[in-house]
């Protein structure tokens, strides 16, 4: 069968289903659209534009893993090219937030957060290395960010009661921190000491038996603030507001902050790799999923394909897990998160 089309480039590498690809091509007949389509994996692709060189696709409900992708024009079909796509874990769920990787095990943990007041008799799961999805606790209404401290301790903040829990080996959520505000980001700093981000826009630190002291206040955030350590041993903060500019910010180990990256929209969890690349569940110049931005915060770039992505985290495997607002996937990618706890 004759060659319709050549691939050269598909943009970004990773897909989750309802991302937005862009495929480069040359000889690509489009001067009938209606005889156009774009097959990935098994599934025929939403077609958003078209162009002899340029199309722009939805990657479907497909399986998981490296699947072709193939143009189709007139009846004759392309040479394959490859994207990677996520695996679907879990649904039905409504993380806020970033999941968190047990370091004992590597089970994944992600929450059912529900809207604010809501009470749900299961509201964070676990995932093990199987896929194997278990209920865990219920104890935590309205649980938002996970983390697990330098000894392998779980904290789990509550943006309803303003509460961070510790929960147990037997699965009780223990209130360990109180008075936080709107409880939403977590995160360990090299020390093992705890800081936790209140919405509205103080940043706190908590030592080991839960005393909480403001550390510093930057821009509040009209859902929640995201917090990780980067290599510097600053903290990296994301906070979505009304506008469509949002920035990333930087708190050095003083408490002095600035911006570090400014230009995403509705920037929500991040997380590092061990070169110091930060990665963000964000907008990007029109493009929604996960942004790479380089060490310096000079470079920026799409590298999932997603919508709706509120949080990811990385394996010691090289997973990269993300969520969406109902969703848990999985995606091969072979990067190796930041050894920082939390």
């Amino acid at each position: 069968m004759a060659t319709a089309a050549k691939i050269l480039n598909i943009d970004p590498a990773y897909g989750i289903a309802g991302g937005e690809i862009v495929i480069d091509c040359e000889g690509f007949d489009t001067s009938d659209p209606s005889r156009c389509g774009v097959t990935i994996g098994e599934a025929q692709a939403q077609i958003v534009a078209l162009g002899p060189r340029r199309v722009l696709a939805v990657v479907p409900e497909t399986k998981g893993g490296k699947v072709e992708v193939r143009l189709s024009s007139n009846g004759e079909l392309s040479e394959p090219a490859f994207l990677t796509v996520a695996k679907k874990l879990a649904g039905d769920l409504h993380p806020v937030a970033n999941p968190a990787f047990d370091p004992d095990d590597g089970a994944l943990f992600v929450t059912r957060s529900g809207s604010r007041g809501e009470e749900l008799p299961v509201t964070l799961f676990r995932i093990d290395i199987s896929g194997d999805v278990s209920e865990y606790s219920g104890d935590i209404s309205n649980p938002t960010g996970i983390a697990f401290s330098p000894d392998g301790q779980m904290f789990v903040t509550s943006r309803l009661d303003g509460n961070v829990y510790k929960v147990n080996p037997f699965k009780e959520a223990v209130a360990f921190a109180r008075n936080l505000g709107f409880a939403t980001g977590i995160a360990f700093d090299s020390q093992g000491l705890m800081h936790v981000g209140d919405r509205s826009g103080t940043i706190f630190k908590v030592n080991g038996i839960g005393e909480e002291r403001v550390w510093t206040e930057i821009e509040g955030s009209v859902s929640a603030f995201h917090l990780a350590f980067g290599p510097d041993d600053s903290l990296y903060v994301t906070g979505p507001t009304l506008t469509s500019f949002d920035s990333i910010w930087r708190i050095n180990p003083e408490g002095e902050v600035d911006v570090f990256f400014k230009g995403l929209g509705r920037p929500q969890g991040l997380a590092f790799d061990r070169e110091g690349n930060l990665y963000v569940a964000a907008a990007l110049r029109g493009r929604r999923g996960i942004v790479r931005i380089s060490p310096g915060g000079t470079e920026a770039k799409v590298v999932v394909a997603g919508v709706n992505l509120v949080g990811l985290a990385f394996s010691a495997t090289g997973e990269m897990a993300v969520v969406s607002i109902d969703s848990v996937y999985s995606l091969p990618t072979q990067i190796k998160g930041t050894l920082l706890p939390g």
